[in-house]
C-alpha cells in the first residue's frame, strides 16, 4: 500500500462576492469612529446617544424581574411577529400619539435598522427606483443599495422634500416606495413641516405612492409643538410603513425596533424576518415590556432631552468661533445632530484628516448624498459630550479649518 505525498499547500481562493457586495460599501460613519476611537479624541462624528444617561437600574431591574418570574419564557424562542406584552405597548404608545394601532399591526424587528432591510427584501427587485430625501440617512441608501435600487433624491430645502417635486418624480418615475425621516432627520436634523406632510400623505393618496416613514428621533424635542406623523393624515394611512425604535430613548443595545405596516405587507416582512433571524431576542423584548410597565418612559426621555438640549446650546454657541467665515448652519428643535455649510470651495472630506490630527472628529456630508454631493456640508452630532467637552471640541475645530475669527450665521 503506498501513501500519496502531500502536494504543496495552497491558500484556497474567495468564493466570487455578489454584485451587490461588491458594489455597497462599508459606513463613512463607522469607518471614521474606528480612526478616532482614541479616548482623546473629542468625537462629533457618531450618531450615539449619551451612554451616562441610559437608565442602567430601570434596565437592570426589568430583567432581573423578567428571570426571575418567567426565566423559561424570557430564555426561550419566540413568535417571529414579536412578543404580545411588548406589541401591546407599542401599540397603546403609537394609538396615544394620535395613530390608531392594535399589537397585529406591529412587528417587532432587531433595531429599526432590520425594519428597513426586511422591507427592502420584500418590496424591492433588482432595478426598482426608491425616492429619498437629499441628503439621506446614510445606512438606509445602504440598504437600498443591497437590493439592487436605483436610489433617486426628491429636491428640497432646508425645511425638507418639495411636495411638488415629489409629485413630479412619481408620475415621471414610479418608483416602489419613498423613504424620509421627516422629524429631526439625518443627518440634517430638519423636520417637515405639517403642511407639507399633508401634501406628501395628498401624493400618496393621488400616485398610489408607497411611504416609509421612518422616525427613531421623534420624541427627543426640546422644544415647540410636535408634527403629527405623515401616516396619520388622511390618504396615507394605508400607504405608510412607520417604523420606531428604542435606541434613541431607551438603551441602542437592545437592538429593539419595530415596523407598523398593512397586514399583507406586514407578514410578508415577518416571513423575511424568519429567513434573517427568527425573531427578536425573547429577554430583551420583555425586559422592554417590562421597562414601560414598572417606569416612566415619557419622563426619561423628557429628562435626556433636557442635558440633551442643554448640549445643543452649547454647541450652537461655539459655532460662528469654530467654522470658517462665511459657513451656515441650522439650529435643531430636537433631535442629535445640527447640520452645517462651509464656504466654497471647503471640501470636508479632505479637510477631515487635517481636523482629525487636532482631535477631534465630524462627519462629511458627501456620503449622505444619493445624487451628486454637495461637499462643502457636514454633520456634528451634539448629544454624546459635555458643554465643557463641546466647547473644547469646537476650539479644536477651529484649529483644525485653520480659523480663529468669529463669523458665520444659524439659519
Amino acid at each position: 500500500m503506498t501513501i500519496a505525498e502531500p502536494g504543496p499547500t495552497t491558500r484556497s481562493a474567495m468564493p466570487p462576492l455578489a454584485a451587490r457586495a461588491r458594489t455597497v460599501g462599508g459606513s463613512p460613519v463607522r469607518d471614521i469612529l474606528a480612526v478616532t476611537a482614541r479616548p482623546e479624541v473629542i468625537n462629533f462624528a457618531g450618531g450615539l446617544p449619551a451612554p451616562e444617561l441610559f437608565d442602567a437600574d430601570g434596565i437592570a431591574a426589568a430583567f432581573r424581574a423578567v428571570l426571575a418570574r418567567t426565566p423559561a419564557r424570557a430564555l426561550q424562542y419566540s413568535t417571529t411577529e414579536g412578543e404580545p406584552a411588548l406589541r401591546d405597548a407599542l401599540a397603546a404608545r403609537t394609538a396615544a400619539r394620535g395613530l390608531p394601532t392594535g399589537p397585529d399591526d406591529l412587528l417587532v424587528t432587531t433595531g429599526s435598522q432590520q425594519a428597513l432591510s426586511l422591507l427592502a427584501t420584500a418590496l424591492l427587485e433588482p432595478g426598482d427606483t426608491v425616492l429619498v430625501e437629499n441628503p439621506c440617512y446614510l445606512a438606509a441608501l445602504q440598504a437600498f443599495g443591497f437590493a439592487g435600487a436605483r436610489v433617486v433624491a426628491v429636491p428640497g430645502d432646508e425645511h425638507g422634500l418639495d411636495p411638488a417635486a415629489l409629485d413630479e418624480l412619481v408620475a415621471r418615475e414610479r418608483p416602489k416606495l419613498l423613504y424620509t425621516v421627516p422629524t429631526f432627520q439625518n443627518p440634517t436634523a430638519r423636520t417637515l413641516p405639517a403642511e407639507r406632510r399633508a401634501a406628501v400623505a395628498a401624493v400618496a393618496a393621488r400616485r398610489g405612492l408607497w411611504i416609509v416613514e421612518d422616525d427613531p428621533y421623534g420624541e427627543l424635542r426640546y422644544e415647540g409643538a410636535r408634527v403629527p406623523w405623515i401616516a396619520a393624515h388622511p390618504g396615507a394611512e394605508d400607504r405608510t410603513v412607520l417604523l420606531g425604535s428604542f435606541s434613541k430613548v431607551m438603551a441602542p443595545g437592545l437592538r429593539l425596533g419595530w415596523l407598523r405596516a398593512p397586514g399583507e405587507l406586514r407578514r410578508a416582512c415577518a416571513v423575511a424576518k424568519q429567513a434573517a433571524d427568527l425573531h427578536t431576542p425573547t429577554v430583551n423584548q420583555l425586559a422592554a415590556a417590562r421597562y414601560l410597565a414598572d417606569q416612566d418612559l415619557d419622563a426619561h426621555v423628557a429628562r435626556v432631552a433636557g442635558v440633551y438640549r442643554e448640549r445643543r446650546d452649547a454647541m450652537l454657541a461655539g459655532l460662528a468661533a469654530a467654522l470658517p467665515e462665511g459657513s451656515q448652519w441650522n439650529r435643531p428643535e430636537g433631535g442629535m445632530f445640527l447640520w452645517a455649510r462651509l464656504p466654497e470651495p471647503h471640501d470636508t472630506t479632505a479637510l477631515l484628516p487635517q481636523v482629525v490630527r487636532h482631535d477631534v472628529a465630524y462627519v462629511p456630508g458627501a456620503p449622505f448624498y444619493a445624487g451628486t454631493p454637495d461637499r462643502t456640508t457636514l454633520r456634528l452630532c451634539f448629544v454624546t459630550q459635555t458643554p465643557e467637552e463641546i466647547e473644547e471640541g469646537l476650539r479644536r475645530l477651529a484649529q483644525g479649518f485653520g480659523h480663529t475669527g468669529t463669523a458665520g450665521s444659524a439659519g
